[in-house]
Order: C-alpha cells, then structure tokens, then sequence
C-alpha cells in the first residue's frame, strides 16, 4: 500500500481505525446540505457519492472499508441523509413562503438559480423532484421552491423518496460496482491515502472555488448597476402556480405536455 511520508496521519489504519464513522457523517451532513440548505448548491455531491461508494471497498486493516461499515448501509444512509434533506428544503419553503426568496443576491443566493429551477419544473412538472437529483444547482433550489409553490405533500414526499433512492443510495452503489474493475480495485488498494485527500481536499477547493465565482458574479453585476435585490414583489413572481406541478413532461422539448 502506498503511504504519504508527508502526511502521516493519512495512514489508512489510523483513518479507518479513528475517522471512520465521523467520515461517514460528514459525507452524509454534505449530501443533506445540498437539499436541505440554500447554500448546498456550492457542495459537489455528485463525485462525492461515487467515491464514497469506492471507498466502501474492503482495504487492508478494514473488513469493509473507509467508514468500517457495510456498503448497503452507507448507501442506505446516504440515501437518507437525501430524502431528509428534500423534505427539510421543502418545510423550509413552505413555511417560509416568498420571504425565502427576499434577499440580497451573493455568493450564497442568486435568483437566477431559482429561475432555472423554475424552468426545469415548468418543462417537467413534478417529477422535477425525481429528475433534480442529478443536476447540481437545481437539485438544491427543487425542494424549497416546491415548499413555496405549496407541492401536494404527499406527492412531493414519494418524488423525493423516489430520487433520494435513485441519485443517494444509487450513485453510491454505483461508485462501489466500479471498484469490482481490476485496475480500478488494485489503485484504490494501493493509493487509499491520495484518494483520500482527493477527496477532502477536492471537496473543498470545489465549494471555495462555487462560493468565489458567484460571489464575483454578484460584485460584478452590482457594480454594473443591475437589481441584486430581490424584493417582495419580485419573490412573489418566482413562486410556481400550483398547476405547474400536475403537468406532464415535456421529454422532446418542443413545449407540449
């Protein structure tokens, strides 16, 4: 196995030994927070769920991996962590209501975030839900401006359930299907550690790198002059008619349901 002088405290025994099941909380905290926060869309939850899934190997020193549990019930509780957090969103937006959409735009909000969920729910209608799951940003905003257009609940639960199943507890599971590839086993085997830091590291450049651009996006667009406030009557417009949600996909994109 390969080890990092530099960096000892990579050492697979020690991380699967002291860090295992913290790892997995976090990884479940970050996937919860992309449905379950406003500010999960800066979070890279896609690439986070497949290594978390490859991580799930057996290694040495682990019968079942990086988090010391078996596969089915990281996914399982990753899988969770999504449907908890679609329905915290859509509380959040529900209770909420416009107001949720009342702020200055920054590095944490933009409108135009709203907006293109709002598109993709106007195309869609309310598998929207389902199909969120796999588009960063939209994946985010989905739930709360579904609790702000006051989605069935009920509906919005089985969609919800439906994606977190699809997109948490499937992506790990396929994460977990790559490392049954020879090469892909063997360099997972022997470079644990630099997966690893990869993956902290990676994780964390990605969302300073999300928060920089929108923030600047934001700067810029002031400094220009344009509106980066939304105010009550423009939250107001960004709430979706009740109707948008009974609506058939639009699959071909040619505007018909």
């Amino acid at each position: 196995m390969h080890h990092a002088a530099l960096i000892p405290w990579l050492d697979p025994a020690m991380i699967i030994g002291n860090a295992g099941p913290w790892a997995l909380l976090v990884v479940c905290f970050i996937v919860f927070a992309e449905t379950g926060l406003l500010v999960g869309f800066l979070l890279p939850g896609d690439t986070l769920l497949v290594i978390a899934g490859l991580l799930s190997h057996p290694i040495a020193g682990s019968e079942h991996g990086v988090f010391g549990i078996n596969v089915w019930l990281v996914a399982l509780l990753i899988g969770l962590s999504a449907f908890i957090g679609g329905e915290v969103g859509y509380v959040i937006g529900h209770k909420g209501g416009p107001a949720v959409f009342e702020r200055k735009e920054s590095g944490l909000f933009s409108k135009k975030n709203v907006e293109r969920t709002n598109a993709f729910f106007e195309r869609f209608g309310g598998i929207t839900v389902i199909l969120a799951r796999f588009v960063p940003i939209v994946r985010t905003f989905a739930p709360v401006a579904a609790g702000v257009g006051h989605m069935p609940w009920r509906r919005y639960t089985l969609y919800n359930l439906i994606g977190a199943i699809l997109w948490g507890f499937g992506l790990t599971m396929f994460g977990y299907a790559i490392g049954f590839i020879p090469p892909v086993a063997h360099f997972v085997e022997s470079y644990i550690d630099l997966i690893l830091l990869a993956a902290v590291g990676g994780t964390a450049l990605v969302t300073l790198w999300h928060y920089l651009s929108e923030r600047h996006k934001a700067k810029k667009a002031a400094a220009a002059g344009e509106d980066v406030t939304t105010d009550a009557a423009e939250a107001e417009e960004l709430v979706l008619d009740t109707e948008v949600f009974d609506r058939a996909p639009d699959l071909d994109g040619d505007g018909k349901h």
